[in-house]
């Protein structure tokens, strides 16, 4: 069985930072691209960024690019993602799945874990 357990969200200022994790579970994971997908309140959810298998290339939405990075550690099957210079606009829950096509950026489970709430507010 799939599972994804998204964890490190919380309260921030504007232009601060956080590292969110995602412990994967279920599927071999160093086999799959992944990717973090956020939503946020009346949103639909939205990609973010995408790392392949080995981590030789990664994928960004314009509105993260430069400020967050992607990373994975496929010994301990799990996905980062480092958030800096956060901004309001940031606030949603984030939400990590394996990825099914990466020009798509589409998901591949269609069961998605619970996600972690980020919250940037002064």
């Amino acid at each position: 069985q799939v599972q994804l357990v998204e964890s490190g969200g919380g309260l921030v200022q504007p232009g601060g930072s956080l590292r969110l994790s995602c412990a994967a579970s279920g599927f071999v994971f160093n086999y799959y691209a992944m990717s973090w997908y956020r939503q946020a309140p009346g949103k639909e959810r939205e990609f973010v960024a995408a790392i392949t298998s080995s981590s030789s290339m990664t994928a960004y939405a314009d509105s993260v690019k430069g400020r967050f990075t992607i990373s994975r550690d496929n010994a301990k099957n799990t996905l980062y993602l480092q958030m800096n210079s956060l901004k309001p606009e940031d606030t949603a829950v984030y939400y990590c799945n394996a990825l099914k096509n990466w020009g798509q950026r589409t998901a591949l489970y269609a069961d998605w874990g619970r996600g972690t709430q980020v919250t940037v507010s002064s």
